[in-house]
């Protein structure tokens, strides 16, 4: 299937790693110019952009979830660059805790942190999102993909600040699926995935992950790459406004 994303310019947001990056690849491959965005290392963005086909195909910007300068930056770069954005993969997200044990009771965590993951994971995609709608809707198409979690939906011991700010996002994405003008805008919301992310869990709670998975088995990162790319393609005509799980039946 031809998904239509060739020269398309995308936008992911934190993809040097993990899920974004494998989302990176996927529309690399399908011949779209990918922007990518970074909180951390130069270096490994610049592999990254080698990766993707090089200055003339791909870039690197740094971004801040927590800074509305940054991603105005950002986005303005981009469209600077290309003369536009027709997709955004709002990807990027602040997480400080992995393991279970190690989180605070939520009547012990202190209302500072609480607010401020609360606010990066929900006002920094509010804010580079709302940067880049406004060309999608003036050039009449436009995919917005914004990555949740089934925390948002099931739960997770530790996930009360976390979950409540990806289940914002599905509030947010009930107001976009009315934007029209070609924009379709949906929510991914991954399972536990088997990203680098992972490889600081306790093996007896990924079994048990795995044990509690209908299809046997975590997904991968290209698992989810792949979902996202379709939804941000042509060959997605009308899906608007969902949720879509990809956590094997979780």
């Amino acid at each position: 299937m031809d998904l239509g994303l060739a020269d398309k310019r995308v936008l992911i947001t934190g993809a040097t790693r993990g899920i974004g990056l494998a989302t990176a690849r996927v529309f690399a491959a399908e011949r779209a110019r990918v922007a990518i965005t970074y909180h951390t290392s130069d270096a490994v963005a610049k592999r990254v952009v080698e990766e993707l086909g090089g200055d003339d195909r791909a870039c690197a910007l740094p971004y801040d979830l927590g800074d509305p300068d940054s991603i105005r930056q950002a986005v303005a770069a981009v469209e600077e660059r290309w003369g536009g954005i027709d997709v955004v993969v709002a990807n990027a997200q602040t997480w400080v805790w992995i393991n279970p044990e190690d989180v605070p009771p939520y009547q012990d965590t202190p209302m500072d942190h609480w607010l401020g993951l609360f606010r990066e994971n929900v006002e920094g995609h509010l804010w580079t999102i709302r940067q880049a709608l406004g060309g999608m809707r003036e050039r009449g198409w436009g995919r917005i993909v914004l990555l949740s979690s089934v925390t948002a939906t099931h739960g997770n011991p530790g996930s009360e600040m976390y979950s409540a700010a990806k289940a914002a996002l599905h509030g947010l994405v009930r107001g976009l699926m009315w934007t029209r003008d070609g924009v379709l805008a949906n929510v991914v919301a991954p399972g536990g995935t088997l990203t680098e992310s992972l490889e600081a869990v306790d093996p007896v709670l990924l079994e048990q992950a795995v044990q509690e998975t209908p299809s046997g088995r975590l997904s991968t990162a290209d698992d989810v790459a792949r979902l996202i790319a379709f939804l941000c393609s042509e060959a997605n005509g009308n899906i608007n406004g969902e949720v879509v799980h990809t956590a094997g039946g979780r």
